[in-house]
């Protein structure tokens, strides 16, 4: 850390000299303007970057030796997650067809990526979409509500032998992965830019908050994919009513608990935070029994219902993370989301 001696001229203006290493590293001339931005833990930006527009970042990725299509789309989302703006794949003889369908794959997953450009050697593939109009905060409540809809349809479909149901809801964990992508891209592209920060009217403190739940809430998502997944090979069995009443609480709890915590974070309620991490104790109870009553059936049905009681439970333990997260962010003396109460 270099340390300045603060000056003041004309009486009334307080003057501080640039470190000369660093104005020539960014090439900074007699008279060319700077930007000072105030951070929130009260610091001071200095830039020559004077747009709030998020820079222009090219990945280039050359596809000649890639030849397994999983590989590719990794790359692909890694690409997208770490904010670059434009990304433009080469090959140095004519694309495989599974290139084209990799990319056709990723724009349709991908929230604001279209290809802009395409050659028999070139894709290029851009960002249309302006950060500043997916908030944070509408962006987790729309997972919230996918996920939360997953978990409900995946419970009725083994009571109510849907099989297309539960087909259904493993589909849908796709729309839940391109929302949390996004926050994700999101949350790197704040850490870049501080402009980009204050134009979106969030600390990257804040903003990494939102992507630590958005991984939970994702998580989540996933377990209510592996119910769905494991209702499958018993979607025709009759249960023992006291049975399936069993699973129906332990995944109305799980929800509940749920519910709870998004109220809490929105809220900035540390208390119900803490109320709803002591309800767990209850779900592990009821997950407990159904293990112990689904003993008595046949070797099929006893494995995929320890299954899909261990992601009811799993999927509480998730919820329970979020108030957890919530508690250590209101003690940090954060005040939470900006915008309007949730109501349960």
């Amino acid at each position: 850390m270099e340390i300045r001696r603060v000056q003041v001229t004309g009486g009334a203006s307080f003057v501080v000299t640039l470190p000369k290493e660093w104005a020539e590293a960014q090439k900074i001339v007699k008279n060319d303007p700077v930007g000072l931005v105030t951070q929130p833990d009260g610091t001071l930006l200095v830039t020559k970057h004077l747009s709030e527009e998020p820079a222009q970042r090219t990945k280039e990725i050359d596809t000649t030796s890639i030849t397994d299509p999983a590989f590719l789309f990794r790359m692909l989302i890694g690409a997208y997650i770490t904010g670059f703006t434009i990304i433009r794949l080469t090959t140095k003889v004519r694309f495989p067809p599974f290139v084209r369908t990799v990319v056709r794959d990723y724009t349709q997953m991908t929230i604001g990526q279209e290809v802009v450009e395409e050659t028999e050697t070139t894709i290029t593939i851009k960002d249309l979409l302006n950060p500043a109009e997916m908030p944070f905060d509408n962006t987790l409540k729309r997972m919230f509500v996918i996920i939360k809809a997953m978990h409900e349809d995946a419970v009725t479909a083994l009571e109510t032998h849907n099989r297309l149901l539960a087909m259904d809801v493993i589909k849908r964990d796709t729309d839940a992965d391109r929302l949390n992508w996004l926050i994700a891209r999101q949350t790197t592209m704040i850490l870049q830019n501080a402009s980009l920060s204050r134009k979106m009217g969030i600390s990257p403190h804040m903003a990494t908050n939102y992507y630590m739940i958005s991984r939970i809430i994702e998580r989540i998502g996933d377990h209510a994919v592996r119910i769905a997944e494991h209702s499958l090979p018993i979607i025709d069995v009759d249960f023992d009513r006291k049975f399936m009443s069993a699973i129906r609480k332990a995944g109305a709890l799980s929800l509940e608990i749920f519910d709870r915590s998004i109220v809490s974070f929105f809220n900035a309620d540390m208390k119900e935070a803490h109320r709803n991490v002591e309800s767990l104790a209850a779900l592990e109870n009821i997950c407990r029994d159904i293990n112990n009553m689904v003993l008595k059936q046949d070797a099929l049905i006893a494995l995929n219902i320890a299954y899909i009681s261990e992601s009811i439970r799993r999927a509480g333990e998730y919820a329970g993370d979020i108030s957890e997260t919530v508690i250590n962010l209101l003690v940090d003396n954060e005040i939470g989301p900006a915008r309007g109460k949730v109501r349960k």
